[in-house]
Parts: C-alpha cells; sequence; structure tokens
C-alpha cells in the first residue's frame, strides 16, 4: 500500500491517512504527517581585502552532513550571466573549467569544499558566487555569495 504523489507542492503539507479494512480484526489505520519544504537557498555576503585570499564555504555548518558523498559545482554570476568554475563528483578529483570571469590559475576547491580564489582583484568585487550540492536528484541545496572586495 503506497501514496505517489506527482508535482508535489507546499500545499500537499499535512496529515495523510491509510485505512483498510480486514477480517475479523476491523479496520487498521496509519497516519504520516507529510511536511513539504520549499527549496531554500541560503546568500551570503564575503568582505575581503584586494589581493588576499578569498574563501566561501560551500554550505555554512556542514557538520552533519558530509559534501564528498554528493555531486557538488561551484558557478560565478555576474550581470545575470553564471559560468561554472568546479565540479566535484564523489571518489573523483575536482574539474576545473575555463571560465572567461575568472583566471582558472586564482580558483582552487579548499578543505570541506570551500572555493579559494587568489589573490583577489578589484575585478571580484559584486561577483556572487553560486554552490549547488546535489543530496538527490530533486533535493539540491543552493547557496550564493555576494563578494565585496576593498582596498588598503
Amino acid at each position: 500500500w503506497a501514496l505517489h504523489l506527482k508535482n508535489v507542492t507546499v500545499s500537499l503539507s499535512g496529515q495523510y491517512e491509510c485505512s483498510f479494512a480486514t477480517y475479523p480484526y476491523g479496520t487498521k489505520a496509519a497516519k504520516i504527517q507529510l511536511i513539504v519544504k520549499a527549496e531554500e537557498e541560503q546568500h551570503y555576503v564575503k568582505e575581503v581585502r584586494l589581493n588576499q585570499t578569498l574563501e566561501i564555504p560551500c554550505v555554512e555548518d556542514t557538520t552533519s552532513e558530509n559534501l564528498s558523498n554528493y555531486p557538488l559545482k561551484w558557478l560565478v554570476g555576474e550581470n545575470g550571466r553564471k559560468e561554472e568554475l568546479v565540479t566535484k563528483e564523489p571518489s573523483c578529483p575536482a574539474v576545473y573549467r575555463n571560465s572567461s570571469m575568472l583566471d582558472r590559475q586564482r580558483v582552487r576547491l579548499g578543505l570541506n569544499y570551500t572555493l579559494k580564489i587568489f589573490p583577489t582583484k578589484l575585478t571580484d568585487d559584486g561577483k556572487v558566487f553560486f554552490c549547488h550540492v546535489a543530496y538527490h536528484p530533486e533535493r539540491v541545496q543552493k547557496s550564493s555569495t555576494t563578494v565585496r572586495v576593498f582596498g588598503k
């Protein structure tokens, strides 16, 4: 006995009950509370000095989940355009893309899949970096970080 829901929306949240008659014991029932969460995107702002190392965590407070078990990608956006910077599949080395918005030599994956950029330039100011972690094909956690670069 299974209930299959398609095109799930937040409005389908609620309590569901399954009941059926058995002989000779009578009616049996089970209830389940379904909570449908809207896709959340965390947004952050990072401030960094010119020519310093910028380190952006993919997901803040990742102590409960090990990101190495899931596909992950970093993108950079500017003026409504997004470009892929790096992708990481489980048990595979990171694949760096040739991005026209950043010098490829300045971008690396750090510990816990943080994005490390060194050295920062004035042209990095205002750029938005996006991290997507695919915990499941239909459950992607997203974060975005806007960068503010300050001179000395």
